[in-house]
């Protein structure tokens, strides 16, 4: 198996697994052919992103217990859909996030430096 990298190309880091979060509720945001949203940028999410997010039709506050999915709160860290982080960036409501954990197919939807501008953990990489 490959080695995974995140949009700094490096290896990818764990997000978060509480809740566990990525498409495959492994901790990371990765991703594979059954994952058609792209569930690849590692956020930090607000109150203002939670908000948008369920005015968008995506209800991320709300627990459904059906998919062992508790709800999230304002600075729990959680493996976005690339095209929905690009969404709020452009409405000015983007989250922050987390380089290190964000898989390089977000780079398919978001630019770097749009990323970077976000980013929590500033390195000096590419």
């Amino acid at each position: 198996m490959s080695v995974i990298k995140n949009v700094l190309g490096t290896n990818l880091e764990p997000c978060c697994s509480s809740p566990a979060t990525g498409f495959y509720r492994d901790g990371y945001c990765s991703t594979g052919p059954e994952d058609l949203g792209l569930h690849t940028v590692c956020a930090i999410v607000s109150r203002e992103f939670l908000q948008f997010s369920r005015e968008a039709g995506n209800d991320l506050s709300t627990p459904n217990p059906a998919y062992g999915f508790p709800g999230l709160k304002p600075g729990d860290k959680w493996c976005l859909c690339a095209s929905r982080w690009q969404e709020a960036f452009e409405a000015g409501k983007a989250p922050s996030v987390v380089l290190s954990a964000t898989h390089e197919a977000s780079l398919k939807y978001c630019s770097i430096e749009d990323l970077k501008a976000f980013a929590v953990d500033k390195t000096e990489s590419k």
